[in-house]
């Protein structure tokens, strides 16, 4: 047998030994336990954390990823303001640092539809049908368009509650 012949199959063996230990890995990468030092948290939503009760002072490395907002009992809210990671420091009122954990803010998971006119992109939520759902990364003018709307209704819905209670 020729010496390019062993060095196909010798090749081959390796490649058919990676292929099953990586099979024999895979359940335990998938169901490894996730990192306690990390939030998960989708853009536009919020969750509530747990902290010690002593914190007194909150940091956030990037307010344009997160914001984390201090409540009574050591409880944190976190919110999902732009795509990526970033971290937050928890200190006492002596300055020390009770807690420093990432946050990573991820896209959204509703059934999302996005269209592209050109460069231009606009997103729609499709659950169950579909609506202007503004989204990081989408056009300025339909992006302007909805926040303009979002805002206008969301006043003279303030401004209806305010004549009705008087």
């Amino acid at each position: 047998m020729s010496f390019k012949v062993q060095r196909i199959r010798a090749g081959a063996r390796f490649g058919l030994r990676s292929l099953a230990a990586g099979l024999l890995l895979w359940p335990a990468v998938c169901l490894a336990s996730p990192d306690p030092d990390r939030i998960a948290v989708y853009v536009d939503q919020a969750k509530l954390v747990k902290l010690p009760a002593k914190v007194s002072t909150i940091v956030v490395g990037n307010p344009l990823i997160a914001d984390v907002t201090l409540q009574s009992g050591g409880i944190v809210v976190v919110t999902g303001k732009g795509y990526g990671a970033t971290n937050f420091i928890a200190m006492d009122r002596n300055g020390e640092v009770l807690v420093d954990r990432q946050i990573q803010v991820e896209g959204p998971t509703d059934q999302l539809v996005t269209v592209y006119r050109g460069v231009e992109r606009e997103s729609y939520s499709c659950m169950p049908i579909c609506q202007r759902r503004v989204t990081l990364g989408d056009g300025v003018t339909y992006f302007k368009s909805a926040i303009d709307q979002a805002g206008t209704l969301s006043g003279q819905a303030a401004s209806a509650g305010t004549r009705s209670a008087n």
